[in-house]
């Protein structure tokens, strides 16, 4: 990481121009099924979260392990499992992982039974499950991978933190082949938590999220894995270009995301994407709505918060959308659009604004 010379107070990690990185698989386990029934039938939800529709465990996990996982574990090690099995099960030198929450389940589930036995006869694997990186460590034990294997909690960067390590380990030649995901789940307490705080419409509608200009937007959660590879594969998605985050920027985002594209010598036009992460909250959607009329004038722009809802790693969403919109070439909610570059823009509570850059193979 490295300081930003505007303000001693921003902390930037440095912009990875990625040279040759390849999304060569993505999964997702999201509030959608599919890309295709996304592009056909998006499913629809009322109120104030959007939870995940989860497949039939036991096609990816072991079933005697299955009782034992907690719910963000199962989400995390069958994206995980789908999305090697849609690369053909390569070998992978690094599993990397971005979870902002963590097992929330689990935590909640051993922090009662604190109380409920007054801290005695305690049994230790609710705690050993509630740690961050469960996720990324379980997902090794069912590989049997012994190489590198990290876990980032840096609240709305952490799936980019992933991201940027397995692209760090690829450019230093000590991985080939990295799987890096992100990883959040809603239990109730937290939920219900954050309401208080008045982040989440009572009433939302992802029909009509996008634009409602009112307070707040609608909970989500996900699991979104990549296998990523430094070498062109024949059944690669995309190729990721360029990926740069910050944190509480000095500077105007409109400068920053000017100069990450002088940066990269790209000029946006009428046949390129760019995906935004507008939530339906109007104080948000007013910071996008703003470069929409500016660096983003002329360009196609869609969201993708109504199809899986807010939370810290929601970027992974975004990110498996753009890979397969660029490999099928077609594009939610704009028939006809083929693009062959796609910009990803999205500012989490508007404090960990990050961009990425993604071409077609």
């Amino acid at each position: 990481m490295s300081e930003n010379k505007n303000t001693a107070d921003v902390i930037t990690m440095p912009q990875s121009g990625t040279g040759q990185v390849y999304i060569r698989a993505a999964w997702a386990i999201s509030p959608q099924e599919t890309f295709d029934a996304l592009l056909k039938h998006p499913a629809q939800y009322q109120g104030d979260r959007l939870a995940c529709r989860e497949p039939d465990y036991s096609a990816y996990i072991d079933p005697k392990l299955i009782r034992r996982m907690s719910r963000i574990i199962k989400m995390g090690a069958a994206a995980a499992t789908e999305c090697l099995r849609a690369a053909g099960n390569p070998l992978t030198d690094a599993i990397i992982t971005g979870t902002a929450y963590g097992c929330l389940a689990d935590t909640d589930q051993f922090l009662t039974r604190m109380v409920e036995f007054n801290e005695e006869l305690l049994s230790p694997t609710a705690f050993i499950q509630s740690t961050h990186n469960t996720v990324g460590a379980q997902i090794a034990l069912m590989l049997k991978c012994h190489h590198y294997n990290n876990t980032y909690v840096h609240r709305g960067s952490s799936f980019e933190a992933a991201l940027l390590d397995g692209i760090g380990l690829m450019a230093e030649g000590e991985a080939g082949t990295v799987l890096a995901g992100g990883v959040d789940e809603i239990i109730e307490k937290s939920h219900t938590i954050l309401n208080r705080f008045g982040h989440y419409k009572k009433d939302g509608d992802t029909a009509t999220l996008i634009g409602s200009n009112t307070k707040g937007t609608m909970a989500g959660e996900g699991a979104a894995f990549f296998v990523l590879t430094k070498n062109h594969q024949p059944d690669a998605l995309a190729r990721l270009d360029a990926l740069q985050t910050f944190y509480k920027p000095a500077a105007d985002i409109a400068v920053l995301i000017g100069d990450f594209l002088k940066t990269n010598q790209v000029s946006l036009g009428p046949a390129d994407l760019v995906i935004t992460g507008d939530n339906g909250d109007a104080a948000t959607d007013r910071h996008y709505a703003a470069l929409k009329q500016s660096v983003f004038a002329g360009t196609n722009c869609i969201t993708y918060k109504q199809f899986c809802g807010e939370y810290p790693t929601a970027s992974g969403f975004a990110l498996w959308l753009a890979a397969h919109a660029l490999s099928k070439g077609i594009v939610p909610g704009l028939e006809g659009l083929a693009p062959q570059r796609i910009l990803i823009y999205n500012n989490y509570k508007q404090h960990y604004p990050s961009l990425y850059l993604l071409s077609a193979c």
